[in-house]
């Protein structure tokens, strides 16, 4: 994939944020006792593989004015080695906006895990373009990707039209134009017709489309895979019919991408994925993994695959890169990946977990 050059982000990503509490020792929410708490998003989760390992990355989002958890947010994104820009809108006072709350623990065993979002009043609803430049963003600055998620593309009306501009300006710029469908259920009641639009208009423009089969399903109106039983060539043959379904119609992307999970319990998954770039195939097969809180497994994985795709390696790469910073996500009590090094990522695909001294 033929990238900008001389760019000064090689990751863009728009996002709301917020926080997660998660009860500590694999605990239950209703348990209660101690919690811990985190900043978050979807799509600081992607970005951050790119960010801890050397990448310059920015992420365009809004906070809420004088928040203590909006300090936090700002401190943890300087920490996770992230640009950030974006206004701040005042409270308004106790029930005025607040950044989200996801209230989630991590299973354990055969307790699966369970998540609340409290969204009530979220700031990130306003994420408008008029407060961004964006012919500065991606004309003076540059950038190489721009990875939209279908989560703030149907937020509200406002990130609807933000994530709609910024796949415009990016195509404008030379920027190539990464799109997660991540479809939510509550977020399209009442809106169908219109975000089945503005996805449809974002994943024409897209050079890489990833989503699960409800997401191309439901957000796209793509037929979702055919049954295929218990068998695992199967099942990848349903999947691989699915994405011919895409290319056909969205054949601008170059790169469709999904994760094959099976669950035998909170702790215990197969993992696998399964990418297309241009008429090639590249499957890795389920692999069990042990798992210590899976949310943010699949951010991982296209956290690591547009890293590969960043650093111009072969796409055999790109979906093993995937699959390991994935695997690795699920390693983490927080929601996303932090390799040390690209060698401990490698370890994790070639199932070498021994001590390194």
């Amino acid at each position: 994939m033929q990238l900008k050059q001389n760019c000064k982000y090689s990751l863009l990503v728009p996002t709301s944020m917020g926080v997660r509490i998660t009860p500590v020792n694999g605990q239950p929410v209703h348990r209660g006792g101690m919690f811990m708490m985190q900043a978050t998003s979807a799509e600081t989760n992607v970005a951050s593989v790119a960010a801890y390992l050397g990448l310059p990355v920015k992420v365009l989002t809004t906070f809420v004015k004088g928040s203590p958890i909006a300090q936090l947010i700002k401190d943890d994104l300087r920490g996770r080695h992230m640009d950030f820009e974006g206004v701040e809108v005042a409270q308004g006072g106790p029930w005025g906006c607040r950044h989200q709350f996801n209230i989630a623990d991590s299973g354990f065993g055969s307790r699966g895990p369970r998540v609340w979002n409290d969204r009530a009043g979220e700031v990130g609803c306003t994420l408008n373009v008029k407060d961004f430049d964006l012919d500065r963003i991606f004309g003076k600055e540059g950038v190489q990707i721009v990875h939209l998620s279908g989560l703030i593309g149907a937020l509200s009306p406002e990130t609807s039209t933000f994530c709609l501009e910024l796949a415009r300006a990016a195509k404008k710029h030379g920027t190539k134009i990464s799109f997660d469908l991540n479809y939510r259920a509550s977020f399209w009641k009442g809106r169908e017709a219109e975000l089945s639009a503005i996805f449809a208009e974002i994943a024409s423009v897209s050079d890489i489309l990833v989503g699960n089969e409800e997401d191309f399903q439901l957000c796209l109106g793509i037929q979702g895979p055919e049954a295929g039983g218990k068998d695992i060539k199967a099942k990848i043959d349903g999947f691989k019919g699915m994405i011919e379904r895409v290319k056909k119609a969205f054949p601008n992307a170059q790169v469709y991408g999904t994760t094959l999970r099976e669950v035998e319990d909170s702790n215990n998954h197969l993992w696998g994925a399964l990418m297309a770039v241009g008429t090639e195939w590249f499957t890795v097969e389920p692999r069990h993994i042990t798992v210590m809180d899976r949310i943010g497994g699949g951010d991982g994985f296209v956290g690591g695959m547009l890293y590969a795709i960043l650093k111009g390696w072969e796409p055999a790469k790109w979906i093993q890169f995937g699959w390991a910073s994935g695997a690795l996500a699920t390693t983490m009590m927080v929601d996303y990946a932090l390799p040390a090094d690209e060698e401990q990522v490698w370890s994790i695909w070639k199932g070498n977990a021994r001590v390194q001294r």
